[in-house]
């Protein structure tokens, strides 16, 4: 693999990954609810999710989703459940909020983060198609693939958190204009409008 097919390949990561989808909304709604480590955490799951889905993709499971309409569907519906029922419970949480019912236990809410990141990313079968369509343009014949695989795989992954994390940076630096209650009760109801985007997103583009 040449350098410059390296540097198209970091390109089209930041390209695909800057475009507003349900892992960035996620994100967004993690940062602007639940703070910066949550919204990291997140990303982490997001991460390891994707990491999952282009070792499947490489596997072969990529063409049994592309083949399988049923299956991919099942997959489809699943994550544009899943995102939904994270904004239900983000406005539930939201409508039940005051000022002395902040969570304590950190430890617990950066893992539920980091869950709710990782079921996002892996309840995506389009994503699985598109690593399977996407990578091999970017491997060269007769190079070691395994290696080549392997530098793709941490390129895309350290693009991915960079421009996560910045989406996350970004949304906890609005967050901190709205500290009172009330404000963070309308936080609450912000982050979970975004999640219900994000499954909207899912039902309408994943096809």
């Amino acid at each position: 693999m040449s350098i410059e097919v390296w540097l198209s390949f970091v390109i089209a990561c930041a390209v695909l990954t800057l475009i507003p989808g349900p892992c960035v909304l996620l994100v967004i709604s993690q940062s602007l609810t639940k703070g910066i480590r949550a919204a990291l955490m997140c990303i982490l799951g997001d991460v390891i999710g994707g990491i999952i889905l282009m070792v499947l993709s490489l596997v072969g499971v990529g063409a049994i989703l592309a083949t399988s309409a049923t299956l991919f569907m099942i997959f489809k519906w699943l994550g544009v459940g899943y995102m939904a029922y994270l904004g239900y419970c983000q406005i539930k949480d939201a409508r039940a909020y005051t000022a002395n019912n902040n969570p304590t236990d950190d430890q617990a809410q950066n893992i539920d983060s980091m869950k709710a990141g990782f079921i996002a990313s892996s309840l995506n079968p389009k994503a699985i198609a598109f690593y399977m369509a996407f990578l091999p343009q970017f491997m060269t014949p007769g190079s070691d693939q395994v290696l080549q695989f392997a530098i793709l795989i941490v390129t895309s992954s350290v693009v991915v958190a960079v421009i996560l994390a910045g989406y996350a940076l970004v949304a906890a630096s609005a967050s901190r204009f709205f500290q009172h209650q009330k404000s963070e009760k309308y936080l609450g109801y912000v982050g979970g409008s975004f999640l219900i985007s994000g499954s909207a997103y899912m039902a309408t583009a994943v096809k």
